[in-house]
């Protein structure tokens, strides 16, 4: 039968007949339509397992060599990390080593000056109640280490500084006596061997005779309330005024009465501020206190906060009263509350060892490490003297101070303390973790924040909101408590300073009393 007979009398269930090239016809022309669809069907579906099994293989190749780049690595950082703390504990030992020959050299010469003037010892310093302790590095920083490099020239004005002693005290005590001295040095200067957590009190030995005045800028009240305090310390108390190059131009713009106002021309004599001044008045918000903090690198003078902000934490004085307050203070004795400070370094990854630090920044609320404008979560490895704690992944971590628990680590979750608790708060920010709790560390420990080799971006750290800083894979922020405190005078106590901040500023628990009259239990 020809091809074109079979095709009239199978009708739409043959298919069409083809020619090949040799001539034979096309096998499928004999099958029925349906019949090859199914083959078909069969034949493209068989491909598509194929290719399905081909992309699965192929996703379990990518899967193997991204766990290998991973592994890679962390590899390399943890042989990153082993090479840092091995190249840390040679330069350690290499430290204790050198720290213990000259120990023993100058203990030698210490033994020849007492054999040549067994009445002076070198090595003791004067305490309030008349005895003397060793002057250690081990307990602290005493004021003539502190200031050795500082003494004024003979050229220079000399004004002697005030000097005052600090202990604490029990309130249910009726006697006079002050219990255990905490620091008495000549020059008023604080540090923190020891510390309490009573109430302190600071007794004027001196009156003191240099004031520091720090104000907010562009504010029209701050400022008129600025030259009537400077007028009233000057023509009543006969104080020497330091302030700001800035006040000073705005004084002597208004009068040419306040000539006597003094202030610094360089950062040079700034540092050397805390030499010279006996009391530091903030006319301000906390902002302002925190200014003034940033101020002094090392030991800083009790400040009189005054409050012409907006919450006032740290601002317990009122601007209406400065008179009878100053008049107060600068008769003493006054209660004051010592604000812990954390010293941060930032410890680059080409940096040999951990000593080859940027230079130190103080804190007085938090310091923050976040992502920045990045849109991938923080990668951060924390450690507490050198024992890993966890790693931070969020949008980043707040190393705050006590005095700083109210500020942004409240925001993200933090607890509230009291300033004057000694110990570094730990708070993470938006982490994605449901288990992620903050900590509180005590004071002793250093915490060190290192971004990871294998971390998708860098992280930025701020230092009380300024100053920020990039921290690129590698690098490291190490902090600890600073040993310089920020005493801050206090309206009443510490506790009720504390206590009225938050009931007024943030309405703390503050909530409609409950009717009396309601349903009762019977």
């Amino acid at each position: 039968m020809a091809p074109n007979k079979l095709n009239s009398s199978q009708g739409n269930t043959s298919m069409s007949c083809s020619q090949a090239e040799n001539g034979f016809v096309n096998s499928f022309s004999l099958f029925p339509e349906k019949a090859v669809e199914e083959i078909l069907q069969s034949a493209i579906q068989g491909s598509d397992d194929h290719l399905i099994e081909f992309s699965e293989a192929l996703r379990t190749v990518a899967k193997a060599l991204r766990q290998v780049a991973e592994g890679k690595a962390s590899a390399q950082a943890e042989a990153a990390e082993w090479k840092r703390k091995f190249e840390l504990e040679r330069d350690r030992n290499l430290k204790f080593e050198h720290a213990e020959k000259s120990c023993l050299e100058h203990q030698a010469d210490l033994d020849d000056m007492r054999t040549n003037s067994p009445a002076k010892n070198p090595t003791s310093c004067n305490v309030a109640n008349g005895q003397s302790e060793k002057c250690c590095s081990r307990n602290g920083i005493c004021s003539h280490e502190v200031l050795k490099d500082g003494a004024p020239s003979s050229d220079s004005k000399i004004v002697k500084k005030a000097s005052f002693k600090l202990s604490w005290f029990c309130k249910d005590d009726q006697s006079d006596q002050y219990k255990h001295d905490i620091v008495s040095f000549e020059r008023g200067n604080i540090t923190t061997a020891q510390r309490s957590s009573k109430q302190i009190s600071l007794k004027w030995q001196s009156c003191p005779q240099t004031v520091l005045i720090l104000t907010k800028p562009n504010s029209v009240s701050v400022q008129i309330l600025c030259s009537e305090m400077v007028r009233w310390l000057r023509q009543q108390k006969n104080l020497h005024i330091y302030v700001e190059p800035r006040v000073r131009v705005e004084l002597l713009a208004e009068s040419s009465y306040f000539n006597f106002v003094e202030t610094w021309n360089d950062d040079e004599e700034v540092l050397m501020l805390h030499t010279k001044v006996d009391l530091v008045v903030t006319l301000g918000g906390d902002g302002t206190v925190l200014w003034a903090a940033s101020m002094f690198k090392g030991p800083v003078p009790p400040i009189v906060p005054f409050s012409l902000g907006s919450l006032g934490f740290m601002t317990p004085f009122y601007s209406e009263h400065y008179k009878e307050c100053l008049e107060s203070i600068l008769k003493g004795p006054i209660s004051i509350t010592l604000r812990h400070r954390l010293q941060c370094h930032v410890i680059r990854e080409a940096a040999k060892n951990e000593y080859e630090t940027e230079e130190p920044v103080l804190v007085l609320n938090e310091v923050t490490i976040d992502r920045g404008i990045s849109s991938f979560l923080t990668n951060l490895e924390c450690y507490c003297d050198d024992s890993f704690v966890t790693c931070v992944q969020g949008d980043g971590l707040i190393l705050s101070t006590t005095s700083g628990s109210t500020a942004y680590s409240l925001a993200a979750g933090g607890s509230m303390v009291h300033p004057q608790v000694p110990g570094i708060l730990f708070t993470p920010i938006c982490p994605h973790s449901l288990s992620f709790r903050p900590m509180i560390f005590p004071e002793h420990v250093t915490l060190r924040v290192q971004v990871p080799f294998n971390s998708r971006s860098p992280a930025w750290a701020s230092f009380d909101g300024k100053d920020r800083k990039q921290l690129a894979p590698g690098d490291a922020l190490v902090c600890s408590m600073a040993p310089w405190p920020v005493p801050t005078a206090c309206l009443d106590d510490s506790t009720n300073d504390f206590l009225r901040s938050i009931h007024e500023g943030l309405h703390w628990n503050l909530r409609k009393t409950q009717s009396f009259d309601g349903p009762r239990e019977t």
